[in-house]
């Protein structure tokens, strides 16, 4: 028995457990393991704690996150099919929607029937600005931007922005552009997704 409980206390079970241990050493564990009901008990409890602990400890993505990713993806696989980007005008205080309608009516930028939040299809990139249309179905998580400057220009829909706990109310047409340093986030207030047309601009 003492030998068992010496095993134990080694801390090799613990590495089994995280794959850290050698060919030689996992075999031996294995062996054990068909013949030791402590050692069975003592790697059933340190998988149930590693997995407590993992839950505990979990972080939640940016739900934003995957959309923006898929996006790169479709915005490759479009150039590579001979997709011409051309570079819209940047956003600013008098723009229209009129001014896009060259860039947002192109095919290829539909919204797919499983959209599910946030969605996003890029028109250009460079290194200085991304451009892209972003379909937001209800709210957006708070987010604070260091590098970039967000400009929005409503295309569809309607959403409040806050900023800082201030609250401003976008319609279709309305340009809103987000303060480095700010707290914010987009909650749609229209029965349809608020669709906006979305510049990201390095500060």
């Amino acid at each position: 028995m003492k030998e068992v409980k010496d095993y134990i206390d080694s801390g090799i079970l613990e590495l089994y457990v995280m794959g850290n241990t050698t060919p030689r050493e996992s075999k031996e564990v294995e062996e054990l393991l068909l013949v030791s009901s402590e050692i069975r008990k003592e790697i059933n409890e340190i998988q149930a704690a590693m997995e407590g602990y993992a839950q505990a400890h979990a972080v939640i993505p940016n739900p934003t996150i995957k959309p923006f990713l898929m996006a790169a993806i479709d915005y490759a696989d479009r150039l590579k099919n001979g997709w011409q980007p051309g570079f819209p005008p940047l956003i600013h205080a008098d723009s229209k929607i009129s001014d896009y309608t060259d860039w947002i009516t192109q095919p290829g930028l539909e919204l797919p029937a499983d959209f599910k939040e946030v969605h996003a299809k890029i028109i250009a990139h460079k290194p200085e600005v991304l451009t892209a249309i972003v379909w937001i179905k209800s709210r957006t998580p708070h987010e604070t931007h260091t590098r970039e400057l967000e400009h929005f220009l409503i295309l569809e829909g309607t959403c409040d922005i806050t900023i800082d706990g201030n609250v401003h109310h976008l319609v279709a047409g309305n340009v809103f552009s987000i303060p480095l340093y700010k707290d914010h986030t987009v909650t749609v207030t229209s029965k349809i997704p608020c669709k906006v047309l979305l510049q990201r601009v390095a500060a």
